[in-house]
């Protein structure tokens, strides 16, 4: 298994790889991630829907600092991931 999956649910960007699910806050207006477009070994840029803007922005997002933070092995948990795909994601609704 050589795929991580990045999604998100409400204010939680979730990245997933093997047995691990690592949730860190996303900015309140993000929606979704639509694409990744490169995977660098723990640094992602994608694209992401925000609900101040129709049109999707690119985005960073790295995973080193987050790992470390975990007590977390980065090289050693990085190494074997050869790609990233977008997950399912969840749209926060409005109650009223």
């Amino acid at each position: 298994m050589d795929c991580a999956i990045l999604s998100n649910d409400q204010h939680f960007t979730i990245f997933s790889y093997g047995d691990y699910k690592i949730r860190f806050r996303s900015p309140y207006s993000l929606e979704y991630y639509t694409q990744i477009k490169e995977w660098n070994n723990g640094y992602l840029v994608v694209m992401a829907k925000y609900k101040h803007n129709a049109n999707p922005e690119e985005e960073y997002i790295d995973l080193i600092p987050i790992l470390e933070d975990l007590y977390i092995e980065s090289n050693q948990f990085l190494k074997p991931i050869k790609e990233v795909k977008i997950g399912k994601h969840k749209i926060e609704e409005n109650r009223r």
